[in-house]
């Protein structure tokens, strides 16, 4: 199947037709998917509009294979877990694609790359191996071809030297860092930064207590002098990226699309702007599954953005007990 061609939607007209492409792509070569969409008896005569086509809950990452392609695997991204957990896999049969669509959804959200110092902040991702950020970051420091750009470890120190002497210069500054280490960078000393995005990829990874995204970004927001916190949704399962300037409301690229699904009925998507489960379309994921039912919550603005209010309680996806297959 031809799949290049996502990168250039320029409508809703034309994701609603690739999408209903890639659903029956997918239909018929990825048979963790098809044996899902079997159960729920779906079948791509039944299937019209977007809202109709079912979407796999996420968890399937962890117990099966999930793949449209017989294509040689490239490489193997896994989710960060707790010693002992079951963690996600996600079989990327093509790089270039993942590649493709993280630069092009960057420089859709900030312009090139190459204008940005970018600085990552991301110790633990780089603790292990498989980690889809850490790849998308490692490609974003290098493209930006400015020798000032890295990854910072744990080293506080000179990671504040090097942000102050950056911003004070007036280059453009991009640090990237999970969130209990930009908290941890801020406790150690203070910033008043005026050239400098800072964006947060969330999660405490269990080194910190979880807070509301408001409180998290008022204290970056306080420790960095800045006035907004930016944000980066993206996931394992995933090869698209949405991104926030501020204030949690994300944007998607052309080729990517957030739909609220009824936490309590999982197959029916909210047509309003209602709180419910989040349902990601990525159609950059062609050799995976590209209709995802996650475990975060939130809901849709009239102008298609989107926020994140939190997760679910339980650790499978209400009303979806269809794992065993």
């Amino acid at each position: 199947m031809e799949y290049q061609d996502i990168f250039a939607i320029k409508n809703s007209q034309e994701f609603e037709q690739k999408a209903l492409d890639v659903f029956r792509y997918q239909f018929e070569h990825n048979t963790v998917y098809r044996s899902f969409c079997d159960l729920l008896y779906k079948n791509p005569s039944d299937i019209k509009t977007v809202a109709e086509i079912p979407f796999l809950p996420i968890s399937f990452f962890k117990s099966h294979e999930v793949v449209s392609s017989q294509k040689e695997t490239e490489a193997i991204f896994t989710s960060s877990g707790t010693t002992g957990s079951i963690t996600s896999k996600h079989y990327v049969k093509d790089l270039s694609l993942y590649e493709t669509s993280f630069q092009k959804g960057f420089t859709q959200s900030y312009g090139a790359i190459e204008e940005y110092v970018v600085l990552a902040l991301l110790p633990s991702y780089l603790e292990r191996e498989g980690s889809s950020l850490v790849y998308m970051v490692d490609h974003l420091i290098k493209a930006s071809k400015h020798e000032d750009s890295g990854f910072y470890l744990d080293d506080y120190f000179a990671l504040s030297e090097k942000l102050k002497d950056l911003d004070t210069s007036g280059k453009k500054v991009l640090l990237i860092g999970v969130s209990f280490a930009l908290l941890d960078l801020i406790e150690n000393d203070h910033f008043s930064l005026q050239h400098t995005i800072i964006m947060e990829t969330g999660g405490m990874k269990g080194k910190r207590k979880e807070m509301i995204r408001e409180e998290l970004h008022a204290m970056l927001s306080k420790g960095f002098g800045v006035s907004e916190i930016h944000s980066e949704y993206g996931m394992t399962e995933l090869l698209s990226q949405a991104y926030s300037n501020g204030k949690g409301v994300f944007t998607t690229p052309p080729w990517m699309k957030i739909l609220i699904r009824d936490p309590e009925d999982p197959l029916t998507i909210f047509s309003n702007s209602k709180t419910g489960g989040l349902n990601v379309i990525d159609l950059a994921n062609i050799h995976s599954c590209s209709f995802i039912a996650t475990q975060d919550l939130g809901r849709i603005h009239p102008d298609g953005s989107f926020s994140v209010v939190g997760r679910f309680d339980n650790s499978d996806i209400r009303g979806c007990n269809l794992m065993v297959l």
